[in-house]
């Protein structure tokens, strides 16, 4: 019964999330050639507080558990588990003050109105998942550019989604070179669960009322050997994932 009525929700969600992208495209646009960066920036948070708007037709609601103070002042490595593409407007948004910026596949890049315009001139790095070395030049340019502008990276290790909830292993190249390129960034790792579930029957129809939670852990110095540090991350990051059906 429930899958029965995610169809017609489904029908109203992308009717509105195709809308929000097709305005807020040439929003940035504006914002971007004739007002510059900030507002720009501004324009991407609005975008994403629509998206998450759109996802609450759906029974979807969220709870970002942040304790801590991080300074808005020092560039950030975001590391996260990944479930499904509904985890970056809660980040964009929740994490809005430390303009975050994204390691993404270059698909990503063209074809997504509003999507693929910030991603290509928001500051993220649009990756080849096949070229190894276009990959880690473009994660490298990243990390110096939040190392120069307090600016954060946003980086999932895993590589792909998981589309049970169930964690996999991290991929450690594309971190280890963000830790190398931005070594006065703090470190915060950030467990994801549930966001699964609004893909659970796939892309159609979409999955009802998922409590989709975040919780930021402990920010942590980016000192010390690479290697170690990435174990405590992912250690950090696992420990709180909760699979349930």
């Amino acid at each position: 019964m429930l899958k029965l009525l995610s169809y017609p929700l489904t029908l109203v969600f992308f009717i509105c999330f195709g809308l929000i992208l097709v305005i807020f495209h040439p929003i940035q646009w504006i914002c971007l050639n004739i007002f510059g960066y900030n507002t720009h920036k501004q324009s991407v948070s609005v975008f994403n507080w629509f998206l998450l708007r759109c996802t609450n037709l759906l029974g979807t609601h969220y709870r970002f558990e942040n304790p801590h103070h991080i300074p808005s002042d020092k560039p950030l490595i975001i590391v996260t588990n990944h479930q499904s593409m509904y985890d970056i407007p809660p980040i964009i948004w929740y994490m809005r003050k430390h303009h975050p910026k994204f390691v993404a596949k270059k698909e990503l890049g063209k074809g997504i109105p509003s999507v693929s315009y910030n991603l290509r001139h928001g500051g993220s790095a649009l990756i080849d998942r096949k070229d190894t070395k276009q990959a880690l030049t473009e994660i490298a340019k990243l990390g110096s550019y939040v190392e120069k502008n307090n600016r954060a990276a946003v980086i999932f290790p895993e590589g792909t989604r998981s589309r049970t909830g169930h964690p996999k292993p991290f991929k450690p190249m594309g971190l280890k070179i963000l830790l190398k390129k931005a070594p006065s960034a703090l470190v915060v790792p950030i467990t994801i669960n549930n966001s699964w579930k609004l893909l659970r029957y796939g892309q159609f129809p979409m999955g009802l009322g998922a409590y989709v939670q975040f919780h930021v852990h402990q920010p942590i110095e980016n000192t010390g050997n690479a290697d170690d540090l990435i174990a405590k991350v992912e250690e950090q990051i696992k420990e709180k994932i909760k699979v349930d059906q």
